[in-house]
């Protein structure tokens, strides 16, 4: 019998440039700069330089402040900006996990 390979599967991880978290590439959201626009790629495929954020508002608020335009080597036009920040008020405030305390 062959024996089979048990290395695990590579993960790509990213790092987000509102936050520095570096978590896997598929739970971050990219946005890509193309020559004409800055856009999101909900596939993850699109030609162009890309920049990760989260999919929570203290993220993009960060992000929108400069790193996702010092990530793009870019500098965001109006519209471009406008579009950002529509999208980001469709995301939901930041959920982060609470610790639950134990009753003594």
């Amino acid at each position: 019998m062959p024996k089979k390979n048990l290395k695990p599967k590579h993960i790509p991880q990213r790092t987000c440039v509102g936050c520095r978290e570096i978590n896997p590439k598929r739970s971050l959201i990219r946005i890509v700069r193309q020559t004409d626009a800055v856009v999101i790629d909900t596939t993850g495929k699109m030609a162009g330089r890309g920049a990760y954020l989260h999919n929570q508002r203290s993220c993009w608020e960060r992000g929108l402040k400069g790193s996702l335009e010092q990530a793009l080597k870019t500098r965001l036009s109006e519209i471009d900006r406008e579009a950002l920040l529509t999208y980001m008020q469709a995301l939901t405030e930041d959920e982060k996990p609470q610790e639950t305390q134990h009753a003594s």
